[in-house]
């Protein structure tokens, strides 16, 4: 299974909701599911320390250094889950490293879940995740401006995982209608996932209340 997640808008809580959804396919899975940090904040989620080379680092190597060296890159990030950070500079790509890329998370054995971060507009680099996953979910709050981008969007997502927030007027129906797709997991907000995020406590012990709300998203 690969599942990207991004969002319309920062904020949203993608990087929060994709890492909950890759601990949980990594728990049922045999094999420690994969996380892609192309966000660039995981390792801040996960209280880990930041490594010193990543992901953005091999985009920019040459086509030489193969994706072999993207195994040796992640990290173990707790039972069930491996990282592989992002977080850099990146520079233009090419073609011919994006492939690789999407070629290596199509040769993965257990789930991959990537974090894509805040994409509003085409580029060559989302083109391909988007193309090599199997599920596209779209983090967003159910407010105007964020549903006004999605529905703006150059990508379409295949699933919402919507962040409820008190005294919102618009609910999950008026999101299914604005973006024609199924809400298949919504969060509420609560005090105890931030406690656990900045206590960086997110990888072992994850808020129950986060666990059932993405229990049908993972």
């Amino acid at each position: 299974m690969r599942t990207v997640c991004w969002s319309v808008k920062g904020g949203s809580g993608t990087t929060v909701a994709a890492t909950a959804i890759a601990l949980l396919l990594g728990r049922r899975s045999p094999v420690p599911a994969m996380l892609l940090d192309l966000g660039g904040d995981v390792t801040s989620v996960l209280g880990i320390e930041s490594a010193e080379f990543g992901l953005d680092d091999w985009l920019g190597s040459p086509d030489a250094v193969g994706t072999d060296a993207l195994d040796g890159l992640a990290i173990e990030a707790g039972p069930g889950l491996r990282v592989l950070p992002g977080a850099r500079e990146r520079g233009p790509l090419r073609a011919s490293r994006i492939a690789s890329l999407v070629g290596w998370m199509n040769s993965q054995t257990g789930p991959v879940v990537v974090d894509l971060g805040v994409r509003r507009r085409r580029d060559l680099l989302a083109d391909a995740i988007f193309d090599g996953s199997d599920r596209s979910l779209l983090v967003t709050r159910a407010c105007y401006l964020s549903l006004h981008h999605a529905t703006t969007a150059s990508y379409r997502p295949t699933g919402v995982v919507l962040v409820r927030e008190p005294g919102r007027a618009l609910d999950e129906a008026d999101v299914e209608a604005s973006l024609g797709v199924p809400v298949v997991a919504s969060v509420d907000l609560d005090p105890a996932v931030a406690r656990a995020v900045d206590a960086g406590l997110l990888n072992t012990r994850l808020p129950r209340p986060l666990a059932r709300s993405l229990r049908n998203a993972a």
